[in-house]
Order: structure tokens, then C-alpha cells, then sequence
């Protein structure tokens, strides 16, 4: 890569950038017909096109880091909405995420709440309209209510209202949270690092084409963190419940994010939770329980968890790592409360946490990588490519002797063995490069 970047030291910056936009651009304009027109990309299709968008982009990034020069910002964006387009065209692949929001969507305009009657109580409901049926008939686990929070669901409501049963509605609303969550990344860092978020094939696939709503989360995230350093605690912790009331994992950042905040801060961020939650409190259902149950019986991609689970039993795998999480948690809290900076290490944090859990999706990642704009490094990088490896199961390689979502052993090898060598490299460097005391 050194050499490629060698080679291209005569080529101006702006006319790199427009190229590897342009090289970026037809990779998915490319997938947005496979996803169009043949059912679903094949899997080598779909990797050799992750192959095409991210080489350049990490080209690229060595290219300005070498020379040391900024992204333009309009260039950031334009491009950033030319994929973005890409994926709204092409729509959702290897995912059936989407009909259940859009079912909670419309269950929340009905009843006036989407929790506590699971999808397949409406199975044989003549009331439900022709267009939701066929959404209905289409959710995962149709016997599990919803598992979305309620700042989650509003968004499935506008959805819905805007038009109902729309998946494209819903990808368009989802790119305008993710162009907000880039420019709050802007503000917090350099373009050149924002680029590595806003161009990444991960981050355009689950939010763009796949429409996963953690990006929305995380947008309240990164308002929270620029309040934060403007010293704005009283907005930042609002904007910290809002993100909580989207999902909890929004909750790993809270005693971050407030630990300089004053009694009357932390009242603002229980009083937005609060009140969020209440109403679907007193009409007796919330996302809690199906939280709870999603905790104790889902395992997908794990790797701490799942090597643990070889010696002993689940519960008492669970109990010990999140002891274990707890502990560095609060080393690393203790260490960030003498530090002079206002942005954690959410990399870490969410690293540590997904590792360690039973569940670890590809989507997930849209909580690590805007802190690993801000805080570059292969390790992260490199699992964002590696994540989209999840997506070779049973079901995609239509091996009817594994269950649908099932994992080859070697997938999951490859993937956190890639991650391992990156981490590996990074430790390595910064022994290297930092002084023996530290």
C-alpha cells in the first residue's frame, strides 16, 4: 500500500479525492442493481465490491496523512450523499430487519403503542390493511414483541406517516440522521478521520441500503459529545437520555460523558428517560421484557462469550465477563476523570463490550466507529471490514445442514483473527512510538 501510495505522490489531492469517489460511486451503484435486479448480491459479489469501495478510501487516507493535507469538506459530503443515494436506490439485502419497524410503525399509530402484543397475535386480524399484511407476514420472530425504545419508535412513526409500509421512506430519514451524525464528527475532528466514517462500506450498508436504526441512536450520541465540549451539560445530557430512549447501549457512555456534569445535569438526563418511558409505563408494556429476554437466550458471532461458554455454562460465562467489563470500566473511568479531554474512548468501551457479549452484529458497529474517526486505528478499521464476514450463514450459503443463522467455523476464525492482527499491530506501534513511562 506504501508503494501504491508512493506511486500516486504527483496526483493532486482534489483530483484523488473525485477519483476515489467516483471508483467508490460505482462500486455501489453497482450493488444497488445487484440488490435491485438479481434477489439478493451473491456473497462473492458483495465481498469483492467491500474489496473495490474500501481499498481507496484507505489509500486515500494515507495519501492526505502523508502529505498532510485536509479533506474539503464539500467533497466530504457531496460524496458521502452520492453513496448514501446509492444504497436508498438499491435498497435492503441479507436482512429482514425492516418489516418489523415498519409493522411497529404502524402498530404504534393504531394503539397508540407498539409494545407488549408480539406481531403474530395479528396473523389471522382481518383489520390489519392489505399493505401491512404483507409486512406482517415477513417479521423475524413474529412470537417476540418489539425490542425498539421509544425515541426509536417515533422514527418508525414518522416513517409510517409519511408513508406507510415504506421501507425507502424509512433509508431516507435514517441518511439524513447519518449526514447529521457527519457533521457533528466535523466538529470533533478532522475531515480527513471524518472520511473514515462517512466513506466506510459498513456504515453505508446497514444505514443507507439496510436501513438499521443504531445510526439514529448514535447521532443523539455525538450531539451529546459536541454539547459536552462546548460545555453545554444541561443540553448534552439531554441529548444523552434522548440516545438512551433510542437504545441502551447508549447507557456504556453515560458516566463519561456526565462525569463533570452537576446534580442538576444528571436530573435532566433521569428526567428525559423518565418521561420518555412513562407513557408506555402506565398503558403496562415497554421494550424491557423483550430486552431481558434477548439478554438471556440470543447468541450470534460471539467470541469471548462463546469461548468461555466451552468450559463453563452460560450464566455463570455471562456473570464473569460482565464483572469483568465492570472492573475496566471503572479503571478506565477512573483514568478518563484525570484526563483533560471530553470524548472518551467509545472505540474501547464498545470494543470491550461486543467482544465480550453474546451477540455481536454487524450493525453494532456504527457505535464504535464514529470514535474511531476521532480516535484512528487499524484495529477498528479493520473490524469493520471483518464484521461483514456475519453475513455468511446458512441461510446465505443455502446449507440446509446448518440452521439459518448459523456460522462456519472458519468465518468467525477469519474474522476476529483479522482483528486480532490489527490490534496486534497497533499495540506494537504504539510501544514503539511512545515513551517507556508511559
Amino acid at each position: 500500500m506504501n508503494g501504491f501510495i508512493s506511486l500516486t505522490d504527483r496526483v493532486p489531492t482534489r483530483l484523488g479525492i473525485d477519483l476515489v469517489g467516483v471508483c467508490c460511486a460505482l462500486a455501489y451503484a453497482t450493488l444497488a442493481y445487484l440488490a435491485q435486479h438479481a434477489g439478493e448480491p451473491s456473497l462473492l459479489a458483495f465481498y469483492a465490491i467491500v474489496f473495490w469501495s474500501a481499498t481507496p478510501v484507505f489509500c486515500l487516507y494515507l495519501l492526505l496523512t502523508r502529505r498532510d493535507e485536509p479533506l474539503p469538506i464539500s467533497r466530504l459530503f457531496f460524496w458521502a450523499l452520492v453513496f448514501r443515494v446509492c444504497g436508498l436506490v438499491g435498497g435492503p439485502f441479507y436482512e429482514d430487519d425492516f418489516f418489523r419497524y415498519l409493522w411497529d410503525g404502524y402498530r404504534f399509530w393504531e394503539a397508540g403503542t407498539p409494545y407488549g402484543i408480539a406481531p403474530e397475535a395479528f396473523f389471522l386480524n382481518q383489520s390489519v390493511p392489505v399493505q401491512l399484511q404483507a409486512v406482517l407476514n415477513q417479521i423475524n420472530h413474529p412470537d417476540v414483541a418489539t425490542i425498539y425504545g421509544p425515541i426509536t419508535q417515533l422514527l418508525f412513526l414518522v416513517a409510517f406517516l409519511l408513508n406507510a409500509a415504506s421501507v425507502a421512506t424509512l433509508q431516507g430519514l435514517l441518511i439524513v440522521v447519518d449526514l447529521a451524525t457527519i457533521y457533528f464528527l466535523t466538529r470533533l475532528t478532522s475531515t480527513r478521520n471524518v472520511m473514515l466514517y462517512a466513506w466506510c462500506p459498513l456504515v453505508i450498508k446497514e444505514i443507507a441500503f439496510t436501513a438499521h436504526p443504531d445510526g439514529y441512536a448514535v447521532c443523539f450520541v455525538m450531539a451529546a459529545l459536541l454539547l459536552t465540549t462546548k460545555h453545554r451539560l444541561g443540553l448534552a445530557a439531554f441529548c444523552l437520555g434522548l440516545a438512551i430512549g433510542a437504545k441502551i447501549f447508549a447507557l456504556a457512555l453515560v458516566p463519561f460523558v456526565l462525569c463533570r456534569a452537576r446534580f442538576h445535569h444528571w436530573l435532566v438526563f433521569a428526567g428525559t428517560v423518565g418521561l420518555l418511558y412513562a407513557p408506555f409505563v402506565l398503558t403496562g408494556a415497554t421494550d424491557i421484557p423483550t430486552l431481558m429476554l434477548f439478554a438471556d437466550e440470543w447468541e450470534f458471532n460471539a467470541s469471548l462469550y462463546a469461548l468461555l461458554t466451552l468450559a463453563i455454562s452460560a450464566t455463570p460465562a455471562k456473570l464473569l465477563l460482565a464483572c469483568t467489563l465492570a472492573g475496566g470500566a471503572i479503571w478506565y473511568f477512573k483514568t478518563y476523570r484525570r484526563e483533560k479531554t471530553y470524548i472518551p474512548r467509545g472505540d474501547w468501551i464498545y470494543g470491550a463490550l461486543f467482544l465480550a457479549a453474546p451477540v455481536f452484529n454487524a450493525w453494532y458497529m456504527l457505535w464504535l466507529l464514529p470514535f474511531a474517526a476521532i480516535y484512528p486505528s487499524r484495529w477498528a478499521w479493520t473490524a469493520s471490514i471483518a464484521l461483514l464476514l456475519t453475513y455468511i450463514t446458512g441461510l446465505s450459503l443455502n446449507d440446509f445442514d446448518m440452521q439459518a443463522y448459523a456460522q462456519p467455523m472458519w468465518v468467525r476464525l477469519l474474522e476476529f483473527g483479522l482483528i486480532a492482527i490489527a490490534l496486534a499491530w497497533d499495540v506494537r506501534r504504539n510501544l514503539r512510538t511512545k515513551p517507556l513511562s508511559h
